[in-house]
């Protein structure tokens, strides 16, 4: 008597989709597996992780027989598989791919995997079929054993890091126009345009939860579009200091010296004449100084969800935090501005329509600025020939 038994361990449905959206996020998945070859090939063609009709594909004792060297040159292959292989291979590989520069990311799921989970930049173990051993030596842990949470984790991660970036360009654009008060102030010799608990009213106050809101942003579409960050890339970037500081901080800061001084000339005020600090005029002044900042941001809060891409390409309903940190930005000015509590707190003064319209048409403006310069890079980055013919039409 005989018989035939056949075993099939079929890939999850989601993993070809992870793997294509890996290939698009210039993610490179290497299959390093202890099976034969040809099992090895014919999963790596049916989840998608192979194309050309020629893969380059070690064993384990051809991978024993190669110099650092050779191994070097291997792994500059376009597509390559590794089948048969030991579990300090699996280290060896992994220490070669650091030292041609890579971040590596290590998966498995047993006691032999632990070595090179160890050595991996990030270590990622099953949490489900992973072992003790495995899952001490792991950075992460995968509770759900789907190589498509993998990916999931790796957007999620680039949303934070670029929602990061959105908070900080809105917060740090706010410290430029109460800085140059007290340089004027200070150079000039003209009354203090912004006082100190007015700075705090700002940092503390109307800031905060349109900053929060920026903050908890949905991924960008794009994110998975776009390669891996450079190693060296930092958080805090020079362009986005350039931005927040030299563009919009600046804006933000000439608009409310203008409207300040534009309260002051009004009122037939002269330079060199002495202000109180109770005088009223000097209260009017400083608040229209206020409230400019506050309106600048709530322009601003829009212009910081995306550094290249336009305002109008994201609905008011993306994020409804969003509108609900401007409502409150919003009432806590007009608190500030309004009420007998908020003029002996922050030292302010009601103000007429006619600074709010100034203020509001300074800060369109600074909207039309950012989405010149967005458009402007935009064409850099396409088709910057297409984009000059296009402009001079």
């Amino acid at each position: 008597l005989s018989g035939l038994v056949g075993l099939e361990d079929p890939p999850r449905p989601e993993v070809p989709e992870a793997m294509a959206r890996c290939a698009a996020a210039g993610i490179r998945v290497i299959m390093v597996t202890g099976d034969h070859p040809h099992t090895a090939l014919a999963i790596a063609r049916e989840i998608g992780l192979l194309k050309t009709a020629q893969p380059v594909v070690i064993g384990g004792d051809d991978l024993r027989r190669l110099s650092p060297a050779q191994l070097q040159l291997a792994l500059d292959a376009p597509e390559i598989l590794f089948a048969r292989v030991a579990a300090e291979q699996k280290m060896h590989l992994a220490e070669a791919l650091q030292k041609k520069g890579e971040i590596v990311a290590v998966t498995g799921d047993g006691v032999n995997d632990a070595p090179a989970l160890k050595v991996a930049d990030i270590g990622i173990a099953m949490g489900i079929a992973g072992s003790d051993v495995a899952r001490e030596a792991a950075d992460l842990i995968l509770l759900d054993d789907n190589f498509a949470s993998i990916v999931s984790a790796v957007e999620e991660g680039r949303a934070v890091f670029d929602n990061l970036r959105k908070f900080l360009t809105y917060i740090l654009s706010s410290n430029i126009p109460e800085l140059v008060p007290y340089l004027a102030f200070v150079l000039l010799r003209i009354p203090l345009p912004l006082t100190i608990i007015q700075i705090l009213a700002v940092d503390l106050g109307t800031d905060m939860l349109p900053a929060l809101a920026l903050g908890a942003e949905k991924p960008d579409p794009d994110a998975m579009l776009r390669p891996p960050r450079a190693r060296s890339e930092r958080l805090l970037s020079w362009g986005l200091v350039a931005r927040a500081y030299l563009f919009l901080g600046a804006l933000e800061a000439a608009a409310a010296m203008t409207v300040f001084f534009f309260v002051l000339d009004a009122a037939g005020w002269h330079y060199g004449e002495p202000l109180a600090r109770t005088a009223p005029l000097y209260l009017e002044a400083t608040t229209a100084c206020l409230a400019t900042i506050v309106m600048m941001q709530v322009i601003n809060v829009f212009l910081c969800r995306h550094p290249r891409r336009s305002v109008f390409a994201f609905s008011l309903s993306g994020n409804p935090l969003i509108l609900l940190g401007i409502a409150a930005e919003l009432g806590l000015l007009l608190f500030i501005v309004y009420t007998p509590t908020g003029h002996w707190l922050f030292g302010t003064a009601p103000v007429g329509a006619e600074v709010w319209l100034f203020a509001a048409a300074l800060a369109a403006s600074m909207g039309v600025a950012e989405e010149l310069r967005k458009k402007w890079l935009r064409c850099q980055a396409h088709a910057p020939a297409a984009c000059d013919r296009t402009e001079g039409t």
